[in-house]
């Protein structure tokens, strides 16, 4: 790249290290902030700088939560016999949009990896079982991806859930293999919670 003096360069160079953001996507977007006004450029940084500032995870669920406890696990709403195990909060949001489910959440932040180096440990599989074991969860929805570290992770959980009496279910699969949960349509996932079968 011809030289470009260093604070471009710089929001250039952290702009790229977003997923999903090349260096011409990156360059593009940081040109693009150099010709908004001074305003719009502040409340964006601002906004970077409150969301690490005031969003973190929830102490239950490990949901995004602006506070100890997210606001699903607060709402009196909501079945609290009941959780769905997902990956990501991407995911949550994902099964939200269905309005098909009306339980509570546990999110993995992860799939069980070994070539990755990523066990159980690394995905909360621990807080996991104590929750359903001192919470006396009746169902567990295990919604991971349907991938091989997806269905491989869902394969554990169940193993180290059994022994607890909980119910473990799986989506049906109306989601492709090999699908991403944050990419599905409503419908489709809508389907998938409301045909879930018996692990």
């Amino acid at each position: 790249m011809p030289q470009v003096p260093e604070p471009l360069e710089r929001l250039i160079n952290e702009l790229s290290r977003l997923p999903g953001v090349g260096p011409k996507t990156a360059q593009r977007l940081a040109f693009h902030m150099l010709r908004a006004d001074r305003v719009r450029a502040e409340a964006l940084a601002q906004a970077i700088v409150d969301l690490k500032a005031r969003i973190g995870y929830c102490d239950r669920c490990y949901n995004i939560a602006e506070g100890p406890l997210c606001a699903i696990c607060t709402s009196p709403r909501r079945d609290q016999s009941v959780v769905c195990v997902v990956e990501s909060a991407l995911d949550v949001l994902a099964v939200e949009r269905t309005a098909e489910y009306s339980g509570l959440y546990f999110v993995l932040h992860g799939v069980i990896s070994p070539i990755d180096g990523v066990g159980p440990d690394q995905i909360h599989v621990g807080q996991l079982i104590d929750r359903v074991r001192d919470e006396g969860i009746a169902e567990v929805i295990i919604a991971t991806d349907a991938d091989i570290e997806g269905e491989a992770t869902a394969v554990y959980l169940q193993h180290a859930l059994a022994p607890l009496g909980a119910k473990v279910t799986r989506p049906a699969h109306g989601l492709p293999v090999g699908g991403d949960l944050e990419y599905a349509d409503e419908l489709t996932l809508a389907r998938a919670f409301a045909g879930r079968r018996s692990f």
